[in-house]
């Protein structure tokens, strides 16, 4: 099963609650990431205990260049940035170097897969039978 870490723990309350539904990643990450793949999404640093969030389904994989990054892709990275500079800037401090328009980044969208039942799979449940 593959991984998607976060380092920054500010991201655990943010993913728990479905605000932070995508990763913006440096780079074209398109073989590693593919639309309909399970990982396993965890909090943590490298070489140190990481915290398991929960299973999500990968629901799209898109590369970019880093101009291209719409509000939508910045909003679902990070609920609270709206502007690209914003993003441009966090991924700067992420990579430790400053990052160009131009390079390529690659957006995965992702859905937490929980074991409660939803609404919908409620209402998809036979009812008793009428005679």
């Amino acid at each position: 099963m593959f991984v998607l870490n976060f380092y920054s723990p500010v991201f655990i309350d943010q993913l728990k609650r479905g605000r932070k539904t995508a990763t913006i990643r440096l780079g074209d990450k398109s073989t590693k990431y593919r639309k309909g793949q399970v990982v396993l999404v965890t909090v943590g640093y490298q070489h140190s205990p990481r915290e398991r969030i929960f299973e999500a389904v990968i629901d799209a994989v898109t590369v970019k260049r880093v101009r291209e990054l719409s509000p939508r892709d910045i909003e679902h990275d990070n609920p609270e940035f709206r502007r690209l500079d914003e993003t441009v800037h966090f991924l700067e401090q992420i990579y430790g170097r400053p990052l160009d328009h131009e390079e390529l980044v690659t957006v995965v969208r992702f859905s937490a897969i929980t074991d409660r039942p939803t609404e919908m799979s409620q209402r998809m449940r036979p009812g008793p039978a009428q005679n």
